[in-house]
């Protein structure tokens, strides 16, 4: 029904619904990886931001987590290789190890070994013995293939969790959560929470998680956005199902721009259409679409902080269907 709405509301304007926008350049084009790009996720170095770290996976059987600088140059030292088709990533910051160490985290889902990897940052150490099964209650084997993540770090506890999709998933409790439990004997995770609807129609692989407001967001691919609270003692009521009517066919990857006062925007692909959509941070509304120029684009990532002289407003990266990523200045992009 809602694109059938959404096809009458295009005919009453001057320019179709499938013309698409003017694109905008890319400040920086990634070098290419080696077999498929789908997922960035931005590291910003606490020291000096001109030394930021943009990881992003390269999904293939004989697949890898790539590093690049912010000029999009692969750091060839802080490669994550062999990894058995790496699909979505994410980051978070300051995991405690124990009572006098924390690192950064980047966590990324290894789809045909069932599990999800854990690495410290920048070090690039594996924190995980291999890897935390994941959907392990599932018998049958499809439903047990992990795809997207996203990081949680409750701001009470500072407990970080992940919350895992699949490939091919039930109708209900599409979405499994797992925290990271670190001790003498090593990081563990735990299963703390079965949730999320989905709609029947494709998948659902984008996550983003906005830490502050305490919201996650995913892709129900064929439907719209689907909004949860990221804290399981909150409960499990969807909080909002929205915007499935400005995509013209597949709802991809989420990036959540945070600004001060609870303002920001989500930013999320179009794909098809080669374009994004950009829904306020507060009330979750439609603001505008941008053209960047990139092919089917899965994931995407943002940071607004200012980084160095060509990134001085933050950072957007979107995944390209030509193996790399697009780097982007927000002003450039109009946020």
């Amino acid at each position: 029904m809602k694109r059938i709405i959404f096809a009458v509301l295009c005919s009453m304007v001057v320019i179709s619904c499938d013309k698409k926008l003017p694109p905008i350049d890319p400040n920086i084009i990634s070098d290419k990886v080696q077999y498929d790009t789908d997922d960035p996720a931005i590291w910003i170095h606490p020291m000096d931001p001109s030394k930021s770290i943009v990881f992003g996976t390269d999904k293939d059987t004989n697949g890898a987590i790539y590093a690049f600088d912010l000029h999009g140059k692969v750091i060839k030292d802080k490669v994550i290789h062999n990894i058995k088709y790496p699909n979505n990533i994410d980051l978070e910051y300051d995991f405690k190890l124990n009572d006098s160490v924390t690192t950064d985290v980047i966590v990324f889902t290894e789809r045909e070994r069932n599990r999800i990897r854990l690495f410290s940052v920048p070090n690039m150490k594996p924190l995980d013995n291999g890897g935390f099964p994941v959907f392990e209650d599932e018998i049958d084997l499809e439903f047990r293939r992990p795809m997207g993540i996203a990081l949680y770090k409750n701001p009470e506890n500072q407990m970080i969790s992940a919350i895992v999709s699949r490939k091919v998933g039930p109708k209900e409790n599409y979405l499994y959560q797992y925290k990271f439990i670190s001790d003498s004997l090593g990081v563990t995770s735990e299963l703390i929470r079965k949730f999320g609807k989905f709609s029947g129609e494709k998948e659902i692989e984008a996550i983003a998680v906005d830490d502050e407001l305490g919201f996650v967001y995913y892709s129900d691919e064929g439907a719209g956005i689907r909004k949860y609270y990221a804290d399981p003692g909150k409960g499990n009521e969807e909080l909002a199902f929205f915007g499935g009517e400005y995509f013209k066919d597949d709802i991809e990857g989420i990036a959540i721009a945070v600004k001060p006062n609870e303002e920001g925007v989500l930013i999320v692909s179009d794909q098809q259409k080669g374009q994004f959509n950009i829904f306020s941070r507060k009330e979750n509304k439609f603001i505008k679409a941008v053209n960047l120029g990139t092919l089917k684009t899965d994931g995407c990532d943002v940071v607004t902080t200012p980084l160095n002289a060509m990134f001085k407003n933050g950072l957007f990266v979107a995944m390209n269907e030509k193996k790399d990523f697009y780097f982007y200045d927000l002003e450039k992009i109009g946020l």
